[in-house]
């Protein structure tokens, strides 16, 4: 038997598909390597881009404990509704010094935003800066304590920083602040060119050098800078009351409102990184609003939101009793406003009487103001009404301001009767209104 002898030849074989094949592999493995190579500097981008944006926000621990214990505060309201204080400081130390003299700061701003439980609609609520109220007796972080005292209202800030303040919105109006945030001019004006400037309408043109504000009549898209010195501006616009300033501050918070729920804003990464950037590196909040996530989840529960639920207004003022350039509360209408919130329920608005970009007018909020008598200085009733003061003689003078007397500026109790679930319809704007469209 023959043995078979090896010719040294093999079986044909598939060269070209074994080179795509290991083409094939080679690939997959390049694609994966930089899939996961990407991925890698992604995360680790993303995470120092958090680590950088919550890093950006300061907390204000000391808030807390001064102010005290949560029993002499009011009680937090059922369900998931939450109230906000939003403080706009006129702090003139560092970089804020190009905006006047440094010294004792003021809240500039105050609104108390209410957000309900059902996060379908919010009330933004401006407290007048003049108005009289009673400040309570306060804590300060050297130990010490303020006395309680009869004065304009942004003076608290300046008694007792933040704590104070909350303490004076929560006596006067019933409702527990769940949080609490602040802003600065130098933030307000970052956050405004990170959007790309905000659109207001200009009733009439504006020269005002000290506000640096040279605005022609119409639509504006305003800079930064800008909107600091619209929102400011009390002189040369309107009847140069803060009234109208807050107004024109509503009127700003619509219009910022519906540039940021836009698509240009939060879509855009060249608009969206420098806006989280501004604002995060803005505001002093609260331990629990102090971190990127509660910022982030407050934004989404405002985005949210149809922007004509979004109600703006002003707590119902006219000029004080004892001083026409100070404020005071008109009853019972602002007590009904305190009573819808704590209930939770939504609050009607009309348009301003005025020009929608000047504010409340006193005389669409309350009858004519009511005057002191021989007999001495007005106090209002548990009603609202106005009487002399008891024992007054002929030589009683108003009290100075700061002086320590019966409180002429308290709410009517919220028990009292014909408060109790009704809500008025009150002079203000909703955050869809375009106001140019309104004159």
């Amino acid at each position: 038997m023959e043995e078979e002898q090896d010719t040294g030849e093999r079986p044909p074989t598939d060269q070209g598909g074994g080179r795509r094949s290991f083409v094939r592999r080679h690939w997959i493995a390049l694609t994966g390597g930089t899939l996961a190579l990407v991925m890698a500097v992604t995360g680790t981008l993303a995470w120092l881009a958090y680590r950088k944006l919550n890093g950006n926000i300061e907390a204000d621990r000391m808030t807390g404990t001064l102010l005290g214990r949560a029993s002499d505060r009011p009680a937090r309201g059922d369900g998931q509704a939450e109230n906000i204080l939003l403080i706009g400081s006129d702090d003139r130390t560092g970089a804020n010094g190009a905006y006047g003299e440094a010294g004792g700061q003021r809240s500039d701003t105050t609104i108390l935003l209410h957000l309900a439980a059902d996060r379908r609609h919010a009330t933004a609520v401006s407290i007048p800066r003049d108005v009289m109220v009673t400040v309570p007796a306060c804590d300060l972080p050297n130990g010490t304590r303020t006395r309680q005292q009869v004065t304009q209202f942004n003076a608290a800030f300046e008694l007792g920083g933040p704590a104070c303040t909350i303490r004076t919105v929560e006596r006067l109006s019933g409702i527990r602040v769940d949080h609490h945030l602040i802003l600065d001019f130098t933030g307000f004006k970052k956050m405004v060119d990170a959007v790309g400037g905000v659109e207001v309408c200009v009733p009439r043109a504006i020269h005002d050098r000290n506000a640096k504000l040279d605005l022609a009549a119409g639509r504006q898209t305003l800079t930064g800078e800008q909107a600091l010195g619209y929102v400011r501006v009390r002189e040369t616009i309107g009847d140069g009351s803060d009234t109208q300033r807050m107004g024109r501050q509503q009127q700003f918070l619509a219009s910022l409102l519906r540039k940021v729920q836009s698509q240009g804003v939060l879509f855009n990464p060249a608009r969206l990184w420098p806006l989280l950037d501004a604002a995060t590196s803005a505001v002093k909040a609260d331990p629990e609003l102090s971190s990127l996530g509660s910022l982030y989840d407050l934004a989404q529960e405002l985005r949210g939101m149809a922007p004509s639920n979004v109600a703006l207004l002003t707590a119902p003022r006219r000029a004080y009793r004892l001083n026409a350039n100070r404020d005071e509360f008109v009853q019972p209408q602002t007590a009904q406003l305190f009573a819808a919130l704590r209930a939770d329920q939504q609050v009607a608005v009309k348009p301003y009487a005025a020009s929608p970009s000047a504010g409340p007018s006193a005389s669409a909020s309350a009858s004519a103001r009511p005057g002191a008598g021989a007999s001495g200085y007005a106090a209002p009733g548990a009603d609202g009404s106005v009487s002399a003061a008891p024992g007054a003689g002929d030589a009683a003078a108003a009290p100075e301001e700061g002086e320590v007397l019966e409180d002429p500026t308290a709410l009517p109790s919220p028990s009292a009767s014909g408060f109790a679930g009704s809500s008025p319809v009150l002079e203000g704007r909703t955050a869809d209104q375009d106001t140019c469209g309104m004159h």
